[in-house]
């Protein structure tokens, strides 16, 4: 399995444009090459590095920034072939065991034990034994999530509508259908359409878990076409093609959260750290108006995902000390205090030190999402999100090599499904096909 994924990495890299080699002597010392992906948070981080430079005399950093999928790709193809064009690398929950497991990734905890003040005992714990294997961090967590949903408290009120606590996904639909105002250029909802198995996957599984419906049943026979998996997918698919944005099937986060805070939609459900920018006068236009209610339900009493954007350093980076340090700086508790006096508290990292909640000044800036924030990662636990028992873990991937690829293939399928090009039913057919394939190489080995 590891020697297929790291053929896979093999093409992938030769596809892809190259960069300066990890560790480079630049013109003023030393430079460490990260690789990032290009999300507000990360800018952010960013346009700070400054400070760390000025900190950290004779190191230089070098930011390849790039969008979700191509960063994963490229993430993925250097850190598997062991290429050592990165220092560090941007990874998530998905990849960290594995590659803990594959021997790819450098073990932070002999890090983490000798560096005074940087409390790994403030995280998030969910979002700590995430990035863990075998009891040590391999990666640190930047900023954490879980997903729920946000909504127009002027709009609902307007329509004389109530937002439950804890609504049901039936009740969304008919929100959406009464808030819809095509004239207004108002959608009734926001979901990702885009493909990639981090982007209307992510949303998307969390439906299709809650509908009681599991990719690979225990003994990894493929279910993507079972009486539960159509029906979520019909619904999610017939839910943002009658009332969702315009040009759906090419949406993904960034292009939600902007309808939103422009005012272009009436409820967005998506990841957790939305809130920030929803809630940012500098980008939206919708400051203050908006409710945050937990992921909306069907069978299940939870449906909400659990994800973590982190930084790990490759085993083969050369200035792994130098790589640590820039590690402790980015996650650390002054980086939170950095971001917010620099920028504004409403742009901090959340979902990752439990610390960053007891701010006074972020708890008034978050006042409106830091507990539905909170309780919804308290209530991202995989093992109660299925109906059924599922031999793999995660809640909105599934937790092994094959599923970047996989998942890509049967995210592909969907927008095309939203995009009126296939049917739900032929998308799923194919869907069915890519995984059988990777059921049967799982059942071969058990």
């Amino acid at each position: 399995m590891r020697k297929r994924l790291a053929l896979l990495a093999v093409a992938a890299l030769l596809a892809l444009t190259g960069c300066a080699g990890a560790g480079a002597i630049g013109s003023g010392g030393r430079t460490l090459v990260i690789a990032i992906v290009a999300n507000p948070q990360m800018n952010d981080a960013i346009s700070l590095s400054g400070e760390f430079e000025r900190a950290n005399p004779g190191v230089n950093l070098k930011f390849v920034s790039l969008p979700e999928n191509q960063a994963r790709a490229k993430i993925t193809a250097s850190t598997a072939t062991q290429g050592g064009e990165f220092d560090v690398v941007m990874i998530s929950n998905y990849e960290t065991p594995q590659w803990a497991a594959n021997g790819w990734l450098e073990n932070l905890q002999p890090y983490v034990d000798r560096t005074p003040g940087y409390d790994p005992g403030d995280f998030i714990p969910s979002i700590k034994e995430s990035l863990s294997y075998n009891g040590s961090l391999y990666a640190v967590p930047f900023y954490g999530e879980s997903s729920f949903l946000a909504y127009r408290k002027d709009l609902f009120e307007k329509a004389g509508l109530t937002m439950p606590e804890h609504p049901t996904w039936q009740q969304i639909a008919d929100f959406a259908a009464k808030l819809d105002d095509k004239a207004a250029g108002i959608s009734g909802i926001c979901l990702r359409g885009k493909p990639g198995w981090g982007e209307n996957l992510a949303p998307f599984d969390t439906v299709a878990n809650t509908f009681g419906a599991s990719w690979f049943d225990q003994n990894w026979n493929a279910q993507l076409t079972s009486p539960e998996f159509k029906q979520a997918a019909n619904f999610y698919v017939d839910l943002v093609r009658n009332h969702g944005e315009v040009g759906a099937s090419s949406a993904g986060f960034s292009e939600c959260g902007t309808r939103y805070a422009q005012g272009q939609a009436a409820m967005w459900y998506d990841a957790t750290v939305m809130a920030g920018t929803n809630e940012d006068p500098e980008n939206s236009k919708v400051v203050g108006k908006s409710g945050y209610v937990a992921a909306p339900v069907v069978r299940t009493q939870s449906s909400g995902w659990l994800y973590t954007w982190s930084l790990a350093i490759p085993k083969v980076a050369k200035d792994k000390q130098a790589a640590w340090n820039f590690l402790n700086w980015m996650t650390g508790k002054e980086f939170v205090q950095l971001v917010g006096k620099t920028y504004g508290w409403n742009r901090v990292p959340p979902g990752c030190r439990l610390s960053t909640y007891d701010i006074p000044e972020y708890r008034e800036a978050a006042k409106a999402y830091a507990q539905p924030t909170l309780d919804s990662i308290d209530a991202a636990k995989p093992e109660n999100v299925h109906v059924t028992p599922v031999p793999y873990t995660g809640i909105q991937f599934v937790g092994i090599p094959e599923f970047q690829d996989l998942g890509t293939r049967v995210s592909q399928e969907l927008s095309a499904a939203i995009a009126g090009q296939v049917s739900v039913d032929e998308a799923l057919e194919q869907s069915q096909k890519y995984a059988q394939t990777v059921g049967e190489s799982y059942r071969e080995t058990k």
